[in-house]
């Protein structure tokens, strides 16, 4: 059962910049498809952004589309999620998530999900 653990999450303000981190023990992980989703209060779960296993494609939502970018090391065990010119829209509960095969924007296409970290932008 792999765990994957979210962190870097804040308070900021509009135009600045987080960093958010997704960390597993599971030695297995380079090899999984890894997504960002995010849920803001009283709204659906909605896809941010996913990377390949091995190239490491990515692919990104209309929304966040030239202000986040999604990378991974694998040396770390670890995806991270740059987020750039944050707005208040942003603000939301970011989770990671693990596929092994599908590369999808569905929440039901992965397999494996955090406990989220908490992303907060004021205007």
């Amino acid at each position: 059962q792999m765990q994957l653990v979210e962190s870097g999450g804040g308070l900021v303000q509009a135009g600045d910049s987080l960093r958010l981190s997704c960390a597993a023990s599971e030695r297995t992980f380079s090899s999984y498809i890894i997504g960002w989703f995010r849920q803001a209060p009283g709204k659906e779960r909605e896809f941010v952004a996913r990377i390949g296993a091995s190239v490491g494609l990515t692919y990104y939502a209309d929304s966040v589309k030239g202000r986040f970018t999604i990378s991974r090391d694998s040396t770390k065990n670890a995806v991270y999620l740059q987020m750039n010119s944050l707005q208040p829209e942003d603000t939301a509960v970011y989770y990671c998530a693990a596929s092994r095969f599908i590369h999808g924007t569905d929440r039901a296409h992965y397999n494996y999900w955090g406990q989220g970290t908490q992303v907060t932008v004021s205007s």
